[in-house]
């Protein structure tokens, strides 16, 4: 492969197109294995845990299959996750077979395969942002967890070169018990070369084949502590002045939820993201029990669009919150070409739009970014 690939950028005006059309540009977790190399005790994925005879990653073809089914049906963000997606041989070809065909692809990682080599030439194959993991305010705890030594000056030294090339990263911290002063956090992360960061809310059980979950007691709350978690999150989220990722109102939803109160944003999971296991079965999102489809036979017919509320997943349930103005106004719009005056005036007038724009406005920045 040979030439820089730049990362896939939307227009203003077909951006609005995409809005009007149908909300928006889409979002696919792609799990292309389900192999790691570390050793998270919250993680089912740990490579003490799984069995190495059921080990499975996806092939190239697959996944540009994947990518081309992606453009049909307007999944415009591609985040290749695993397992730690870096262990799979093919990925810089998924990355710039993604970007070619004008999706932006995205990595999620816990950094530690990073090489002076492979930081570059991931960039000039398109790669439009990278998601790394971070567990706690320290290096010695983080990489004693992860069992993987000298990972941080790895982090550290992927965010100097990636930034240097444009390509935007974000830390993924999941709220654990191993964080005992989320206070701490900003300095720690701003060590390691970070600009900005995003909560992973702690799951204890999902129904899919995702096995980013355990019953550790790092992860096991009571509802009235969990709770208390959210309000350390936004408090650092309001006084740090280190960008925080989760809207404030999804904190807030995450609470009603947890204590059981009615919640004001249904999950867009299945109509707008989607997860994407290694044997290609598309789920609406990690904590459902069964696939939607094959992804060979997802098209519009299979999309799902209930109000979901029974997770707490924050890489569905924040996006939901965010682009729930973006929803409205294509409903809006498809109601008015059908000359439905009041139902396009019922979309355009629900509260919930001024919060969901107010949750875009308050990352703004980092929306842009990626």
């Amino acid at each position: 492969m040979t030439g820089s690939v730049p990362a896939p950028r939307t227009s203003p005006w077909r951006l609005l197109r995409e809005v009007l059309d149908h909300g928006g540009p889409g979002y696919l977790q792609f799990a292309i294995t389900n192999r790691c190399n570390a050793r998270c005790e919250f993680c089912g994925f740990a490579v003490d845990r799984l069995d190495p005879g059921q080990g499975r990653s996806v092939t190239l073809a697959e996944a540009q299959d994947v990518v081309d089914i992606c453009v049909r049906r307007q999944i415009g963000y591609l985040l290749f996750v695993g397992g730690e997606p870096m262990v799979h041989r093919d990925l810089r070809s998924m990355v710039r077979y993604a970007a070619l065909r004008g999706v932006r692809p995205m990595i999620c990682t816990n950094g530690s395969l990073w090489t002076e080599e492979n930081l570059p030439l991931l960039a000039s194959d398109g790669l439009a942002s990278v998601i790394m993991s971070i567990d706690a305010t320290d290096a010695a705890c983080h990489e004693r967890h992860r069992g993987l030594p000298g990972v941080c000056q790895k982090i550290r030294r992927a965010n100097e070169v990636l930034g240097g090339l444009g390509v935007q990263t974000t830390a993924s911290v999941t709220a654990s018990r191993l964080i005992d002063d989320y206070s701490r956090l900003p300095a720690f992360l701003r060590e390691l070369g970070f600009r900005s960061c995003t909560f992973s809310y702690p799951l204890t059980t999902l129904g899919s084949t995702y096995l980013s979950f355990s019953d550790s007691k790092l992860v096991a709350y009571t509802p009235d502590e969990l709770v208390g978690v959210f309000q350390q999150i936004q408090r650092l989220k309001r006084a740090s002045g280190f960008p925080v990722v989760n809207p404030m109102e999804s904190l807030a939803e995450m609470q009603r939820h947890i204590r059981g109160q009615p919640e004001r944003f249904g999950c867009l999971g299945g109509h707008k993201y989607f997860y994407l296991d290694w044997n290609l079965d598309l789920y609406r999102c990690h904590y459902w029990e069964t696939p939607m489809c094959s992804i060979y036979e997802f098209d519009d017919s299979r999309r799902i669009r209930d109000g979901c509320t029974r997770c707490m997943i924050d890489c569905y349930r924040d996006p939901s919150v965010l682009q729930y103005a973006a929803i409205s106004a294509s409903d809006a719009w498809n109601h008015l070409r059908r000359g439905r005056l009041i139902a396009a005036a019922r979309r355009l007038l629900d509260r919930r739009n001024v919060v969901s724009l107010r949750a875009v406005w308050e990352d703004r920045q980092w929306i842009e970014e990626v």
